[in-house]
């Protein structure tokens, strides 16, 4: 018969075990499920069996609204909002707030280039924000609401620069200038969980979009 202090040491493992899992699977619901091996969050329609996929960053302002509309695309199989184009280690939301950091509000999307190109990624990028105004978006100001696109590849660049000035050559935005920053990847810091998703999981309205995708 086992003695009565190592029942209960055992049964109180046994507690704490359980308690553990389900603290992991709860988290795991709050921050959008199984992450993909690039450490981002699956959207609703990715497939069981991923395809090889791409990752494209993407500042367009306030990263929550941004965020959720990507996350519509059919093709976009996994996103995570975060931070880049800094110059300081590991940011977090209140340092990058202060403006000190450099950093802009990013949102990185991965997705399937067979089912949704980086051309469309674009065009739908333009339409989510102003790219005219500075280091700002509707009622938020700052750094970290800049307009930027951080490309990943010789390609992404020459297409990012192609539709920036198709873009400023259409007329469509008067005589304001395109400010969008076009630079190379650096390192993408993610965002505290509670950010992430932020849109989806409390029910919220999704940010002001300069024109209908």
């Amino acid at each position: 018969m086992t003695p009565k202090p190592v029942m209960v040491f055992v049964l109180f493992m046994m507690s704490l075990g359980i308690a553990m899992a389900a603290l992991k699977t709860t988290s795991q619901n709050k921050s959008g499920g199984k992450m993909s091996k690039n450490g981002l969050y699956f959207t609703k329609q990715a497939p069981a069996q991923l395809p090889p996929t791409e990752i494209a960053d993407f500042a367009a302002g306030c990263f929550w609204g941004v965020e959720e509309e990507f996350r519509k695309l059919p093709g976009v199989v996994a996103t995570a909002v975060g931070f880049e184009g800094g110059h300081t280690a590991n940011p977090t939301y209140p340092e990058v707030c202060t403006e000190t950091t450099g950093h802009a509000e990013t949102v990185r999307v991965e997705f399937d280039p067979h089912a949704i190109s980086y051309a469309k990624l674009l065009e739908v990028f333009w339409a989510l924000h102003d790219p005219t105004t500075l280091n700002s978006q509707g009622p938020d100001f700052g750094d970290q609401y800049r307009s930027a696109i951080f490309y990943q590849s010789p390609s992404q660049k020459e297409q990012a620069q192609k539709s920036k000035e198709k873009l400023q050559a259409s007329g469509e935005l008067g005589q304001r200038k395109i400010v969008t920053e076009i630079t190379p990847t650096s390192t993408f810091t993610k965002a505290e969980e509670y950010h992430q998703q932020y849109v989806e999981k409390g029910g919220y309205a999704s940010c002001h979009m300069r024109k209908k995708i």
